[in-house]
């Protein structure tokens, strides 16, 4: 049987490990990339899987001035639609995570 000490090492280690599991995660959501659209793909809003938007692309046929309202709401939708994706993605790499340490699956981290 292990000695107190050895198991408090081996639970330091572990969270260690875990710790650098969730840095990297967090580090590899800026890289995965999602597309928000709306208007049946008249405004596409690109975004990271951490919320932070990349481009945005607005049709040209959009850019009048009668058409102001409607791209206004169009860009918002567009950005909302990222955001769920980004969210999404965000939410199954972290799983990825909970998976490789071992942590159950219906356990919520803090982030």
């Amino acid at each position: 049987m292990k000695s107190m000490e050895e198991m408090i090492q081996a639970a330091q280690k572990a969270a260690q490990t875990i710790q650098k599991q969730m840095e990297d995660a967090q580090a590899t959501l800026d890289n995965i990339e999602v597309e928000g659209a709306a208007g049946g793909g008249l405004v596409k809003i690109k975004a990271s899987a951490k919320g932070r938007v990349i481009g945005v692309d607005i049709d040209e046929s959009l850019l009048a001035p009668a058409e102001k309202g409607i791209l206004e709401d169009l860009v918002a939708a567009a950005f909302n639609d990222a955001r769920g994706k980004a969210d999404a993605a965000a939410a199954e790499e972290m799983q990825k995570v909970q998976m490789a340490a071992g942590i159950p699956p219906d356990f919520k981290l803090p982030f």
